[in-house]
């Protein structure tokens, strides 16, 4: 993993430096960052699977973890380009695109060091093929995983705080139409995940065309739509 070459202009030389390495690869239905959940949870009914690395693939690697029921991941933002940074700020979505704040007071891919965060909820641990099948995760198919830490609730539980800008920006989910045709091209379960990912309003914040028509991918399929006064409208499913 590298650092983008304008954080590294900011950061210079340091004397503490560490490489990593993954020591899993995600496996989720989405393989663009168009679509993705902005954030983990959003979209509960989306399975992905956390695959080790082969030398970490020993059933001893997990042991225990069955007896949770959430998960940390660290990951990378591999689909960032190397240029995209935005140095010391970020516009989050969550302020329509267009209000800039300091990049640690956000959660923008666009990072010093491009690390994610994401707790997940654990479906289903296979120790012996060294593979932990979750919901509701933020990240995209061939995701590098470079830690795996268990979510305890006494610790990582604040009910109650503040959080900044989030709090005075109330997010409204979009009304989803689907097709007739969905439920013979989709599972049930994937359609559930493929709504409430819609709901969540992919398109750009500071594109708001009606006539438009985007398209997703999902689970090897092109999910066209379109969005109007709200009301997000499945076109087709290619």
């Amino acid at each position: 993993m590298t650092v983008s070459s304008s954080f590294a202009d900011l950061i210079g030389e340091s004397p503490c430096t560490m490489d990593i390495k993954p020591i899993a690869i995600f496996h989720s239905p989405l393989p663009e960052k168009f679509g993705l959940p902005r954030q983990a949870g959003l979209a509960a009914s989306l399975r992905g699977t956390v695959v080790l690395e082969p030398g970490f693939r020993a059933p001893e690697a997990l042991r225990g973890l069955e007896g949770f029921d959430w998960i940390w991941l660290i990951w990378g933002f591999h689909l960032n380009r190397e240029d995209a940074s935005e140095g010391l700020t970020v516009r989050p979505p969550r302020l329509g695109g267009n209000e800039r704040v300091g990049v640690f007071a956000s959660r923008s891919p666009y990072r010093p060091n491009p690390l994610g965060l994401s707790s997940v909820r654990i479906e289903k641990v296979n120790a012996e093929a060294g593979t932990i099948h979750v919901l509701g995760a933020d990240l995209a198919d061939g995701t590098p995983i470079y830690d795996i830490k268990p979510y305890v609730e006494y610790a990582d539980s604040h009910p109650g705080v503040r959080s900044g800008f989030v709090d005075a920006h109330e997010w409204q989910p979009l009304e989803v139409f689907l097709p007739r045709d969905a439920y013979h091209k989709l599972e049930p379960a994937e359609l559930d995940a493929l709504t409430e990912l819609l709901a969540q309003d992919p398109r750009p914040q500071y594109q708001d065309d009606p006539d438009r028509v985007y398209g997703l991918s999902f689970a090897g399929r092109n999910v066209r739509f379109r969005v109007a006064d709200g009301v997000l409208t499945v076109t087709e499913i290619i």
